[in-house]
């Protein structure tokens, strides 16, 4: 086991385990927001060392969340997955050990009872099926696998256009509907008394955030209404991979003024460790803070 993939956060008596494919991934920022350079990174001091280097490459992570809520076993986004063709080099046939990971973090798949994914991009799903005997079966059979309509459509309707990343639908989505375990929700359902949806649309249209609220103890699961830390302070930069960039600033632009100086921590999706802060407001700006 990879210790350090590993992050355990208590909200009343509701418990999340990080569970990390990808820990510290050094990116151009560029890369994912065409507008920004190293130096509009290197301006905002906060952001290193932890989410940013000294020469201003950004730090992502990938990763899913594993969730015990009396009962209930809940998985939150199902990250990349191995064995899987992809045009990223860093996503393509992979053999990492998030099941063992996983496992160790207290769950077995087969105790797993809800698969959610904050949305159905192909890093956000890929644990949904697993390769046995040359075959793509679910990971969690035991598991309803709760979708939204809206985002399977646009999935279905990106396959086969240039805006597609790879098929992933029928290695890490179909796979599910034929054995009969998936569920369509909408963007707002309640999974339990602690855990509902947000409805969060714009990187796609059917992207939700995900409130964890105990005992008078709250988080938020971002997904990708924010991608890094950085939108904190710039949530107006364009990002390569949004679906609607007006859409996706305006809800980010919310989601931001929603949590500003409250209690609730925030557990970005692709936060680098130590992955859950707060977000704070500067002037016209925010910061998110670790303590």
């Amino acid at each position: 086991m990879a210790q350090e993939h590993i992050r355990r956060w208590v909200i009343g008596d509701v418990e999340v385990f990080r569970i990390v494919e990808i820990f510290r991934e050094q990116i151009d920022p560029q890369f994912m927001f065409p507008d920004c350079t190293p130096e509009i990174v290197q301006r905002h001091e906060w952001l290193k060392p932890l989410h940013a280097t000294a020469d201003g490459e950004i730090i992502l992570a990938f990763q899913a969340f594993a969730v015990r809520a009396g009962d209930r076993r809940i998985m939150i986004d199902t990250c990349i997955g191995n064995d899987k063709y992809r045009f990223a080099p860093i996503f393509h046939m992979r053999h990492g050990d998030f099941l063992s990971d996983l496992a160790s973090a207290g769950f077995a798949p087969e105790e797993v009872d809800t698969v959610l994914c904050t949305h159905l991009h192909l890093d956000h799903v890929g644990w949904n099926t697993r390769l046995i005997d040359g075959r793509w079966t679910p990971t969690f059979p035991n598991a309803r696998y709760l979708l939204s309509k809206v985002e399977l459509e646009f999935i279905r309707n990106l396959v086969g256009t240039p805006h597609a990343e790879v098929d992933h639908l029928s290695d890490s989505l179909q796979p599910i509907f034929d054995a009969g375990l998936a569920d369509f929700v909408e963007s707002d359902h309640r999974v339990c008394d602690s855990l509902w949806l947000e409805p969060t649309p714009g990187h796609t249209p059917g992207h939700v955030s995900v409130r964890i609220s105990s005992q008078g103890q709250n988080a938020v699961i971002t997904g990708d209404v924010m991608h890094h830390p950085l939108q904190c302070a710039e949530p107006w930069l364009r990002n390569r991979f949004c679906n609607d960039h007006d859409h996706s600033r305006a809800t980010r632009l919310a989601f931001l003024e929603r949590y500003q100086d409250s209690d609730v921590m925030v557990i970005g999706s692709h936060f680098a460790e130590p992955t859950a802060g707060w977000i704070r407001r500067e002037g016209d700006r925010w910061r998110l803070c670790h303590d």
